[in-house]
């Protein structure tokens, strides 16, 4: 049986090829979903939610293995600062349990979205599919257009 959610529906919606890879439903890391799912962790990318001084939270898609680097982020937004959130606030913000948040289940909430630059090595990437226990794989470039995100390079290994 397939997860089905608001993720899947809009997708569908938008006639949108994807594929949906179920994982356990605890919180796991992008690392971990990669070995799970046997596929290259440059190629899981997580979502990291970002505070500006003022505004919206900002959405930070970045590589599995790599930490969003929070000055890159403001210099390539124009902000002078960037902060982390707390999980705990993170999940206040998004509505979504961390581990399960996704841009695809955020879209007209006003998040902005940068999907760091490495995306674009790739025809497809996993990302969560908005709830724990479910990554999608889809186009880098579908995921783009659906979420209005902006490609920058703003993340590094830790």
């Amino acid at each position: 049986m397939t997860i089905t959610n608001n993720v899947t529906r809009f997708l569908d919606a938008r006639k949108v090829k994807y594929a949906v890879h179920e994982v356990p439903a605890e919180k796991l890391g992008a690392l971990e979903v990669a070995q799970l799912m046997g596929v290259p962790a440059e190629q899981v990318f997580k979502t990291i939610v970002t505070k500006r001084e003022k505004g919206k939270p900002v959405l930070a898609v970045i590589p599995g293995p790599r930490v969003v680097d929070l000055k890159l982020l403001a210099g390539f937004l124009g902000e002078k600062k960037m902060h982390l959130p707390s999980e705990r606030e993170a999940e206040q913000l998004t509505g979504l349990q961390a581990g399960g948040i996704s841009p695809l289940a955020l879209i007209n909430k006003g998040f902005q979205v940068v999907i760091d630059a490495a995306a674009q090595s790739f025809d497809e990437i996993y990302i969560s599919g908005g709830q724990r226990g479910m990554d999608i794989r889809l186009g880098v470039a579908d995921l783009a257009n659906l979420v209005r995100a902006k490609f920058g390079a703003v993340s590094r290994l830790e």
